[in-house]
């Protein structure tokens, strides 16, 4: 029987964060400040990542997308994937920062990566650097090079739209779909940065992007599954490349959510804005069972929130912020 929470939905797609480090610094994520990992005696090892991989596969699990912080920071990714892959999970993908994207595409395919997603939120270096804290612009657009010219192609490349520093960007991000035939998604920017500067001022919002891109060059919808996170398009000129819309602010989606996640210290949320977390780290480190780990497990899935509530008068945004969530 496969994972199901109490409304219905069918629970397919696992996220798992593999570290809470990352080499950026993103403004929308995570704070400046770089002393704020925690201790490495407390992240899972890979050994216990991939026995809860395989309890997950148990329950039903098909697709597992690997993020962080940024995953290509932990020695071993590769290693894990081709662990995956043996456990039986065809569906793997990851998100990555794309900084060391480059060198490291070829070696990632060979384990078994299927796709990858990558974050990308300004062409120009200057606004690049402002939001990533970083001057690895150019460096992320070799990854997204490389990506494409490999059996991962086609990169998709996720943006977050900050109002007042990116947001001239959505028309010269289309044409970078275009240009090199990626799928361009644009992201709403949510309550989760470390510094807690979000307001809806500065998000940007999918309609927008939307009239924005449509008024240059004319989109046609693609066709995609209920629990599938972005509107698509294609630009209907024929031109290569596509684009996404993952509007959870404006047009939520969480009716159709078939998503949880593993946080690199263990912790099963089963909403990226849930407000408590169910410690599996514990459970492993305990001496439990498999069985005693999956019926946990489906015990913490059957009461996955109905929605965000980002929308809501009493939300209130979760204690962790991205970095520490997983992607």
């Amino acid at each position: 029987m496969i994972l199901q929470d109490k409304f219905g939905r069918p629970i397919t797609d696992l996220r798992i964060s593999v570290t809470d480090r990352c080499n950026f610094r993103c403004v929308y994520c995570r704070s400046a400040n770089p002393e704020n990992c925690r201790p490495e005696s407390e992240i899972l090892s890979w050994d216990e990542l991939v026995r809860l991989a395989r309890v997950f596969f148990a329950l039903g699990i098909r697709k597992i997308r690997i993020t962080g912080g940024e995953p290509l920071v932990r020695p071993g990714v590769e290693e894990f994937i081709a662990r995956l892959r043996a456990l039986g999970f065809d569906d793997l993908s990851m998100t990555t920062n794309g900084h060391l994207l480059a060198e490291r595409c070829d070696s990632l395919l060979r384990a078994g990566l299927r796709r990858v997603n990558v974050s990308l939120d300004s062409l120009d270096p200057v606004a690049f650097e402002r939001i990533t804290r970083t001057r690895s612009c150019a460096s992320v657009i070799a990854g997204i090079d490389a990506v494409q010219q490999s059996g991962l192609a086609p990169a998709k490349v996720n943006a977050v739209l900050v109002r007042g520093i990116n947001d001239g960007e959505v028309e010269a991000f289309a044409a970078f779909a275009r240009d090199r035939g990626v799928i361009m998604r644009f992201i709403e920017f949510m309550p989760l940065d470390a510094d807690r500067h979000w307001s809806r001022d500065l998000m940007v919002s999918a309609a927008e992007v939307h009239r924005r891109i449509a008024a240059q060059w004319k989109l046609v919808p693609i066709p995609h599954a209920p629990s599938e996170t972005a509107r698509k398009y294609r630009f209907a000129d024929g031109a290569p490349g596509e684009i996404g819309l993952i509007a959870p602010v404006t047009q939520p989606f969480c009716g159709y959510c078939s998503r949880i996640r593993l946080t690199a210290d263990g912790k099963l949320r089963t909403c990226l804005f849930s407000k408590d977390d169910r410690d599996l780290r514990g459970l492993l480190r305990g001496g439990v069972s498999d069985d005693d780990l999956a019926f946990y497990i489906r015990s913490v899935v059957h009461e996955k929130e109905e929605g965000h509530r980002i929308n809501a008068p009493d939300f209130v945004p979760p204690s962790r912020t991205m970095v520490f969530i997983g992607g």
